[in-house]
């Protein structure tokens, strides 16, 4: 009978693990929820804030390069009375041909011809500054959903380590009924005891792997997975 019992305890854990062994996330991945955590990081992650930045710093580098083509013309007046008496001593001759105010406009050669380049310059790294939000969103992208199924993935570990946990203790309440009754040997009961502990410390560890997928999960999108819906 002591015999029967062990290893249908055996048998018992065995199947227990098979059916472990059979579960599966794709059915958890929740594909409308993950683009909300892809959005929410694409809105709150800091590094996408800096690259976002350094894009929009150099799409307003074109802007200015484009107005600072009124640097070339620089504009200049002077003035020179009407009053003879005032330039010209008496019995002399006024040396102007012009007098009053007068007004000038300056073209800068060598601004001039390096305006368009500049402009060229300006708009070849805005180009290349979007490139790079658009390559660091696509990294982005891939991190979120690389810690979203780490996430999943421990959080269905963690159900399947609390069920083992739970059969374990109740194969090891059982079998101290029955070693005190006298009905399986102490063998059989520390045995029951020993996958108790051993279920236990794997549900434990387990907690904590869940936990720190969460918070990382929670790090990139930027909020508490409980203000996402």
């Amino acid at each position: 009978m002591k015999k029967k019992y062990f290893v249908t305890s055996v048998v018992l854990s065995m199947l227990t693990i098979s059916t472990f062994a059979q579960e599966s996330i794709i059915g958890e991945i929740n594909y409308g929820l993950l683009e909300k955590y892809i959005e929410a990081a694409r809105v709150n992650y800091p590094k996408r804030k800096l690259v976002k930045a350094q894009e929009d710093i150099s799409k307003a580098g074109v802007t200015i390069s484009q107005l600072s083509y009124l640097d070339i013309f620089s504009a200049s007046y002077f003035y020179r009375p009407n009053d003879k008496a005032a330039i010209i001593a008496p019995g002399t001759v006024n040396p102007y041909i012009v007098n009053g105010i007068q007004y000038g406009i300056n073209i800068n050669l060598g601004n001039f011809l390096q305006k368009p380049f500049l402009v060229k310059r300006a708009k070849a790294e805005y180009k290349v500054a979007q490139l790079q939000t658009a390559d660091y969103d696509v990294s982005l992208v891939t991190e979120v959903k690389r810690r979203y199924y780490n996430y999943v993935q421990m959080l269905q570990e963690l159900k399947i380590r609390t069920i083992k946990t739970q059969d374990n203790k109740s194969v090891a309440d059982n079998s101290k009924r029955r070693f005190e009754k006298g009905e399986i040997t102490l063998d059989q009961y520390n045995f029951s005891r020993i996958q108790l502990a051993d279920a236990s410390t794997e549900r434990l560890q387990t907690e904590v792997n869940y936990l720190n997928a969460k918070d990382a999960l929670e790090e990139i999108i930027g909020q508490k997975l409980t203000d996402i819906k």
